[in-house]
């Protein structure tokens, strides 16, 4: 945490455009992001202070705190009273490779939201689900494991088996809301998946043994460790996304 603080590399003003869907806030957030992901700005480093970001970037300091609270919330920075914000983690270097990364915010954010909502379709879908259903949700299962294990992993295949899940619940607004965020939660998976399709064995592993565990206490009906399955499968999505350390 001893490193002075310096200007971000490469900082520019931000083009806004009114008419894009990203919000100034989370441009900024993914260009902090971006400078993390590429080394630009690694463990230990402080950030700029609140007046100077402002001065690099052209923006407002209530846009800069903004993604400063994001970037606290996911992980990636602390701030010391006195001292200032520094960076803590830094998601793969492999991350930078593939794109998206403006929008990783906004997907983490999605993140929060299917966290509690998942968990409850998951423990719903335990109580209420039919033999069908069931059936859907292990075929579901076996075409995303399958995939994962020839590393041809894809945002629908998971998408699938989530769906299968929240379809199960018996509550078609659980549908209805992933379906609102659906955009979001599908580049999450996209960034997610590549960096597990191009990482570690055991990453692989980990992921396909918590889809598993969900649908193990879906089959036996236990709606609580399906619920406590599902929120720990989805954070450690998120985990893996921001944590190199978690590959």
């Amino acid at each position: 945490m001893g490193n002075a603080s310096a200007p971000v590399p490469d900082a520019k003003p931000l083009a806004i455009d009114r008419g894009q869907r990203v919000r100034l806030g989370d441009q900024l957030y993914g260009q902090i992001f971006d400078r993390i992901a590429s080394g630009r700005l690694n463990v230990g480093d402080k950030l700029p202070s609140e007046h100077e970001i402002c001065e690099q970037f052209g923006v407002s300091r209530p846009v800069v705190r903004e993604a400063l609270l994001r970037l606290r919330a996911d992980g990636l920075v602390n701030a010391y009273q006195g001292l200032g914000t520094f960076v803590s983690h830094q998601p793969a270097p492999r991350l930078k490779a593939l794109g998206d990364v403006q929008n990783v915010s906004a997907y983490l954010r999605a993140q929060e939201v299917r966290m509690a909502l998942e968990g409850d379709a998951a423990r719903l879908a335990a109580a209420r689900r039919n033999e069908d259903q069931l059936q859907k949700i292990v075929d579901a299962d076996r075409a995303f494991s399958e995939g994962l294990a020839h590393g041809r992993v894809s945002a629908e295949a998971d998408l699938a088996f989530h769906a299968s899940i929240a379809e199960a619940s018996g509550n078609d607004f659980y549908l209805a809301v992933l379906e609102t965020i659906h955009e979001s939660i599908q580049g999450f998976m996209r960034l997610s998946l590549n960096l597990t399709r191009t990482g570690s064995r055991q990453r692989a592993e980990r992921v396909a043994d918590e889809h598993a565990a969900i649908l193990a206490a879906i089959r036996e009906q236990d709606g609580e460790r399906a619920r406590v399955a599902m929120q720990f499968h989805l954070g450690q999505a998120r985990n893996r996304l921001v944590d190199r350390e978690r590959d």
